[in-house]
């Protein structure tokens, strides 16, 4: 996919991940033990042979440069090509410029000289907010093969509330031209878009150009909705494990998803690498008594006390007495002696006191902000 170049929104659902986003983009929460959940999306754009990638940010993205760098664990330090942070910035009065942006149009105009540059043929848009290991070739030479203007990624099956009222849903025919797209529709839609687009880059270009002469700003309604007559959109579907982070709860699933053998085979015992930046640690050490189930544990920890079915990232310190089940406990925090937590998410240097009890529920756990002492 060297005719391609990636364009990834890192901010997605912010607000609706509360805790987890005061200090970070969606883009650079952590995920399962080690990663950010960026690296899955920059990742598969990387196996798929894209070289040039840019990440529109909006707010809170000192984490996110921080995590990625100049994208050398990526192989994105290049002197052509390469990784590019997109800042938001404000220049004129007759489009909303600027980190409040009130759709993709409105980012992709901010970036339009970004995209201008670039000798990319195509343009593979994306959010940031997918757990997924794939490649996206086949799906550019699906939009070839069809002489699609737009390719939309989506999932198939059966899906929960949360997405009913936060996605757009698909309606294909036997060619798996889009028909339809429904925004927040009645549940009973079964194509769900996961905001994953391969597009012309002059039609890309072309297109904002007409929503910003309209003050138009959402791809969704602005675009598909709009021209779903006029333009050639298909439909491609993912066959492969995938999951969407928009909340609280689904950020909590998502990662107890990995205690699942099936589901880590699918994401990390592939053929295509997951990379996340390098942080060299020493093993962990299991102290006499200490009891672990049916949990991930990182590197650079010491366990005292009992883990069950929890993610434990690097340089996580449990004492003894200690009991943490159905929990993610970020980096370098410290559960004391005797506290019991249990459908808890703890950010990153949480400290926990003696003999606290703290409990969530599976669909509402507990969520400590970074450095927390409780």
């Amino acid at each position: 996919m060297l005719d391609t170049m990636g364009l990834i929104f890192t901010y997605k659902y912010e607000e609706d991940l509360k805790t987890l986003t005061q200090v970070r983009s969606i883009s650079s929460i952590p995920f399962g033990g080690r990663y950010r959940i960026i690296d899955f999306l920059l990742s598969s754009m990387v196996n798929s042979g894209i070289t040039k990638i840019g990440m529109i940010t909006k707010n809170n993205y000192q984490s996110l440069m921080d995590h990625v760098g100049s994208g050398k664990e990526w192989d994105l330090s290049r002197k052509r090509d390469g990784l590019y942070i997109l800042p938001p910035f404000s220049h004129g009065d007759s489009f909303n410029y600027g980190a409040n942006y009130r759709g993709r149009m409105e980012a992709l105009a901010n970036t339009m000289s970004f995209i201008r540059r670039s000798t990319s043929e195509y343009v593979l848009l994306s959010d940031a907010d997918i757990i997924c290991n794939v490649t996206f070739d086949k799906m550019l030479e699906f939009h070839k093969e069809k002489g699609a203007d737009i390719t939309l990624m989506y999932k198939s099956g059966k899906f929960t509330d949360e997405s009913y009222n936060q996605f757009c849903f698909l309606a294909l025919d036997k060619d798996s031209r889009v028909t339809d797209v429904a925004i927040n529709p009645a549940k009973d839609r079964k194509n769900l878009c996961i905001g994953t687009a391969i597009i012309r880059k002059s039609l890309l270009e072309s297109l904002i150009q007409e929503c910003q002469s309209h003050n138009l700003y959402s791809f969704r309604r602005d675009v598909l909705q709009a021209n779903v007559k006029d333009l050639k959109i298909y439909g491609y579907e993912c066959k492969a494990y995938m999951d969407l982070i928009t909340s609280v709860s689904s950020y909590f699933d998502a990662n107890m998803d990995l205690l699942r053998e099936d589901i880590r085979k699918g994401l990390f015992d592939s053929e295509n690498q997951i990379f996340t930046k390098i942080r060299d640690e020493v093993p962990s050490v299991y102290r006499n008594g200490s009891k672990v189930s049916n949990s991930l544990i990182s590197d650079g920890c010491v366990i005292e006390g009992t883990v069950e079915n929890s993610i434990i990232f690097r340089g996580v310190r449990i004492r003894k007495g200690a009991v943490v089940s159905n929990s993610i406990i970020m980096q370098d925090c410290e559960i004391q002696s005797s506290s019991q937590l249990n459908y808890v998410i703890a950010d990153k240097d949480v400290v926990i006191r003696e003999n606290r009890k703290l409990f969530g529920y599976q669909k509402y756990p507990t969520v400590l902000s970074k450095g927390s002492v409780v």
